[in-house]
C-alpha cells in the first residue's frame, strides 16, 4: 500500500468512526449547551471563573500573535488529547470537562450581556466555529471510550477505541485546531 493510499485509508477510518460515534459527540454538544445556559441565566453561581479569567487575560495581554496563536493551539490541543485518553476512566472527567467548558462560555456571555447587551456576542462566537467541533468530537470520543466496559471483549474494544480516536485526532481534530488557533489568535490580537 503506498503512502497515499495509507493516508487516505486512515482518514476514511476517522470519519467512518466520528459518524459512528455521533451520538456521544451529540451528547456532548447538549451537555455543553446545557451546561452554558444554565451559567448564562446563573452567573453568580459561577463567579469562581473570575480569578482565572483574570489570570488568562493577564497571561495573553502582552502576546505577539505567534505567541498567542501557539498558547491557543497548544491548550486546545491539550485539552482535546485528554478529553480522549481520560475517557478510559468510563468517561467520567470528559463530561466534566464538557460541563466545565460550556459553564465557561455561559458565564462570559453573561457578563459579556451585563456589561454591552448582546452587541458585542459577535466578537466571541467565531472563536468557536473550528474550536467547538474539535472538543465536541473529543469529549464525545472520550465518553464512548470509557463505554468499553459494556464490551463482551473489553481489551480487544479499548484498544479498538483507542486507535480509532488517536487517528480522529491526528487527522481531523488536529487540522481543526491548527485553523481556529490561527483565526482565534488573530481575531483576539486585532480586537484587544
Amino acid at each position: 500500500m503506498t503512502k497515499e493510499n495509507k493516508i487516505r485509508k486512515y482518514y476514511s477510518e476517522a470519519f467512518t468512526y466520528i459518524k459512528n460515534s455521533r451520538y456521544y459527540i451529540y451528547i456532548s454538544t447538549l451537555i455543553f449547551i446545557f451546561s452554558a445556559i444554565f451559567a448564562f441565566l446563573y452567573p453568580d453561581v459561577f463567579s469562581i471563573f473570575d480569578e482565572e479569567l483574570r489570570k488568562l487575560v493577564d497571561k495573553t495581554r502582552d502576546m505577539s500573535v505567534p505567541g498567542l496563536i501557539a498558547f491557543i493551539f497548544f491548550n486546545n490541543l491539550k485539552i482535546s488529547f485528554i478529553a480522549i485518553v481520560s475517557g478510559i476512566l468510563f468517561g467520567i472527567i470528559p463530561i466534566i470537562m464538557v460541563l466545565a467548558n460550556g459553564a465557561v462560555l455561559g458565564y462570559v456571555f453573561a457578563r459579556i450581556y451585563e456589561l454591552t447587551g448582546v452587541g458585542e456576542f459577535w466578537r466571541i462566537l467565531p472563536h468557536g466555529i473550528f474550536e467547538l467541533p474539535a472538543v465536541f468530537i473529543s469529549i464525545g470520543l472520550g465518553i464512548k471510550l470509557g463505554m468499553f466496559i459494556f464490551s463482551e471483549n473489553l481489551f480487544k474494544d479499548i484498544k479498538r477505541r483507542f486507535l480509532l480516536s488517536m487517528k480522529v485526532f491526528l487527522f481531523v481534530i488536529l487540522p481543526l485546531l491548527i485553523i481556529a488557533s490561527l483565526i482565534e489568535g488573530m481575531f483576539i490580537f486585532f480586537y484587544k
